[in-house]
């Protein structure tokens, strides 16, 4: 890796074998051919129908196919539709979303310069940007894109706003000495790099490198190389879609080889176990998910977050540790002055009638090149702040420009790091105004303005203005001194900038957004650690870190020259110790992401910058800023943000938890009846009883009253301590806290109470009277159950019956589907049914509703639990 930063004009000319004239024609052309157009090039793509073909590659998909292809040989075409509906329905969800994950590259080329001007041979031409070659001399000028990585060579007042590469919200004074090799890339002031923006000045540039060999490339190249990533959620589904399949197919095979036993024709045995099999494996497991975070998607849009990637939802509930830029995240990205220090004092508030603080504003106002338009301004940022803070003062510039008309000025220069403006004053008489750095100005000001007028600068003085200033700097606030000089009469250009009168200070800062620290709290109470990172000066990020809550006493910060040094190894011991990184670079923001990672952390990566992409990609969920945001931080990202508020992201983390509840009580029900329909007929079998159900039976338990009640679950509102709460621990099994002994006793409680109502309906009743029972009581089973289930702590009726109508609707649509096939005469022969009386109904309704009392019974006594031992520790 060559050390441009390091190499001095001539060895950097000479390594590239080029010349200030620049390169010939002939030679530039070799050069394209050797090095290849200057541009970002993308990865081989995979082709739609390959990247459509994946989709079936999952293993519970896999098991849904099988299913469809069984419910198809048994006879069963609507089942087996149904079925590869839902398949397809699934595939077409995961191949959108891929696919549009592919345009990342896209958006990252459009940051390419189209044009630019280079010196060919000694003459200045117009030449496309992909037409660069290492070697070439580029000229540089305010408003430009850099379209390639450059040693710059000449500089005059050059400033480059590099924001979007190294995330410095503030544009970096450039210059043209060598620097340290060891020099990390936002310390490189000597370089200027693709897809940074001129905004004061001028200057000349080697082409040193092109295309994917820039630092923009470089990030290319990880966007590129950063896998796609299994959510928790699908490693969890995965994991139980496998479980699922083999306990279903043994123990479907038990129940075969049971009934064989028993002497039930094997036809009608292989047929059940088929359809038990069928039943056993919630095929609408993978639909009725993604429906369920489609809905929460479609609520977190009307909350301004835009999801892109739907599993995201759910990751989201379960982050631990949020990575956050502080650029236009957690600040505004905009300077605004916050203090000003005058009459040796400093203030945040400032008192117009004041004639200190009017020739400090004029000062501010008057020595300044940017220009507002509808308070949107165009040139250097700090400038644009000080016309803000003149516009919030009541003055505008170019009022105040008609009064005090400029006739000379002295541009800013990094060898004297100050600016002045000479102008008319009212009276006739002339006035300069100089803004700069502090030292620069008070070694030429021997006279300070007080509020009692113009006084010597004393010793004293000065010694609490360099007090100030350093008060200011370790706040993260970057400040300008002024000064002025009252003139009878015109003074030669190198006679102005002598005798000043010191005016004041005014410090500048990206203040931190309103809304973020109440955000920050509530990340903090819900027991997730806001960590930022930032390419700002360290004081600048501890200040806006402190602010917010995020520094805490005693919290670390680290800067991207120690980060660089450690490996990952080494900061995975320290990584949970900082809060704060600054002065990092895109690879540093990977690496953190990698070691949070390692210490089992679910990682959100909140960004908008280019620099943000990789660790977009690479974090467990990328969030990305939708108004500030570049194209390139969207499309790498799982889900944006579109009003780049900060406290948006709490609201998506309640939903995300919300969702994951629900998803659990979808699991919790599917899985207990599903069981509760196993053991019925497996202990039916085993207990010399005939066979409960027929397999038409079995089908319509598991199209009808297994899906609607489950995808209504999807629905339920959230718990009230669901932001109260810690995350789940990352490898928690989605099983955890109770959930598989829930799912074995409810499927228990329900196949007893099934062989109840048998042993009750044998009773001199014939068998199709005894399975029309057997039936009608599993599915009201499974509706009582469902309603019970719909809080893992409360009761049904503090909820309210109504909190969810869906579930409610649902609830009475298949009670009243299941009435219609037990008493209408043509569905008694498709499902082989007959009429019940209303003491049979009534007695499966109330032996069905004991699944509901025990749930609620259950709940209160845990409740109850829970206040004496709160109370105990009390």
């Amino acid at each position: 890796m060559k050390h441009w930063h390091a190499l001095g004009h001539a060895d950097a000319l000479l390594t590239l074998n080029s010349r200030l004239e620049g390169l010939s024609g002939a030679d530039a052309l070799k050069r394209l051919e050797l090095h290849g157009p200057n541009e970002l090039k993308e990865k081989r793509r995979v082709s739609p129908f390959l990247l459509f073909l994946k989709q079936f590659t999952d293993t519970l998909i896999i098991i849904l196919v099988v299913a469809a292809v069984i419910s198809a040989f048994i006879g069963e075409a609507m089942d087996a539709i149904v079925i590869l509906a839902i398949v397809v329905l699934n595939a077409i969800i995961g191949f959108t979303q891929e696919y549009r994950a592919e345009k990342a590259m896209v958006a990252l080329k459009r940051l390419e310069m189209p044009v630019v001007t280079t010196r060919r041979e000694g003459t200045h031409r117009q030449m496309p940007a992909r037409e660069v070659v290492p070697g070439d001399i580029l000229l540089l000028t305010a408003g430009e894109r850099v379209s390639a990585d450059l040693r710059l060579l000449e500089t005059f007042n050059l400033r480059v706003d590099e924001s979007a590469l190294t995330g410095e919200s503030v544009p970096v004074e450039k210059a043209v000495d060598s620097l340290p090799a060891e020099t990390s890339t936002p310390y490189q002031k000597n370089m200027a790099f693709m897809g940074t923006v001129i905004t004061y000045g001028r200057g000349i540039g080697l082409v040193v490198s092109t295309g994917m060999d820039t630092e923009l490339g470089k990030i290319a190249h990880q966007l590129q190389e950063t896998g796609d990533k299994q959510t928790p959620l699908q490693g969890r589904l995965e994991k139980m879609g496998k479980k699922l399949a083999l306990a279903a197919l043994f123990l479907c095979l038990i129940i075969f080889i049971a009934g064989v036993f028993r002497n039930i024709p094997p036809q009608l045995m292989f047929l059940t176990a088929i359809c038990l099999a069928v039943a056993a494996i919630p095929e609408s497991l993978p639909a009725v998910i993604t429906i369920v975070l489609a809905l929460g998607a479609y609520r977190m849009a009307k909350k301004n977050v835009l999801i892109r990637k739907l599993p995201a939802v759910e990751t989201l509930g379960c982050v631990t540790t949020i990575c956050s830029d502080k650029t236009g995240t957690l600040t505004h990205n905009r300077m605004s002055v916050e203090l000003i220090y005058a009459g040796e004092g400093t203030k945040d508030e400032w008192d117009m009638k004041d004639p200190l603080t009017v020739q400090i504003f004029h000062a501010m106002i008057l020595c300044n090149d940017a220009h507002l338009d509808h308070e949107r301004g165009t040139g250097d940022p700090l400038e644009i702040a000080l016309l803000q803070a003149g516009i919030e003062a009541g003055l505008k510039k170019e009022s105040l420009e008609k009064e005090y008309p400029r006739i000379d000025e002295i541009p800013f220069d990094s060898s004297r790091r100050r600016m002045t403006t000479v102008h008319h004053t009212p009276d006739g008489r002339r006035i300069a105004f100089v803004k700069g750095a502090i030292d620069s100005l008070l070694e030429i000001s021997p006279y300070i303005m007080t509020r009692e007028g113009k006084r010597e600068l004393r010793e004293d003085m000065q010694k609490r203005i360099f007090s100030a200033n350093e008060d200011m700097a370790l706040d993260g606030v970057r400040v300008l001194a002024l000064a002025c000089r009252e003139m009878d009469e015109t003074i030669a250009s190198d006679e102005v900038e002598r005798d000043l009168t010191f005016l004041g200070l005014v410090g500048m800062a990206d203040p931190p957004r309103e809304e973020a620290k109440e955000a920050v709290n509530q990340c903090l109470s819900a027991g997730i650690r806001p960590t930022m990172i930032t390419g700002d000066h360290p004081a600048t990020a501890a200040a806006i870190a402190k602010r917010l809550g995020i520094l805490k006493p005693g919290g670390r910060i680290m800067e991207g020259r120690e980060l660089a040094s450690l490996s990952l190894e080494k900061l995975r011991e320290v990584i949970e110790e900082i809060s704060v990184f600054a002065r990092v670079s895109p690879e540093d923001k990977i690496h953190i992401v990698q070691a949070l990672k390692s210490k089992d952390h679910i990682v959100a990566m909140t960004g908008d910058g280019v620099n943000d992409a990789p660790a977009l990609k690479g974090a467990d969920i990328g969030v990305a800023m939708g108004i500030a945001g570049t194209d390139v931080s969207k499309e790498a990202s799982d889900m944006i943000l579109l009003d780049d508020n900060f406290a948006t992201i709490v609201s998506a983390i309640k939903e995300g938890r919300i969702i994951y509840d629900n998803i659990r009580k979808f699991i919790r029900y599917m899985l207990s009846t599903n069981s509760g329909e196993v053991l019925t007929m497996f202990f039916a079998l085993m207990l010399g009883m005939p066979l409960p159900l027929l397999p038409i039976q079995i089908l319509w338990i598991n199209m009808v009253t297994d899906s609607l009640p489950a995808l209504a679950l999807g629905l339920e509102p959230g718990e009230r301590d669901v932001m109260s709460r810690p995350p789940r621990a990352p490898k928690e099994s989605i099983f955890a806290r109770g959930l598989w002994q829930d799912i074995l006793w409810l499927g228990l409680w329900m196949t007893f109470g099934i062989l109840g109502i048998m042993w009750w309906a044998c009773n001199n009743r014939d068998l199709q009277h005894v399975r029309t029972m057997t039936f009608f009581a599993m599915a009201m089973f499974q509706m009582f159950n469902v309603m019970a289930i719909r809080s893992e702590k409360e009761s049904t009726f503090t909820i309210g019956l109504f909190s969810n109508k869906s579930l409610l609707f649902a609830v009475i649509l298949t009670f009243a589907l299941q009435l219609l096939i037990t008493y209408i005469p043509s569905l008694q022969m498709i499902f082989k049914t007959t009429s019940l009386s209303i003491g049979e109904l009534t007695f499966c309704i109330g032996a069905s509703a004991s699944i509901f009392v025990a749930v609620e019974l259950k709940k209160l006594w845990a409740r109850r639990g829970n206040e004496k031992f709160i109370k105990s520790l009390q």
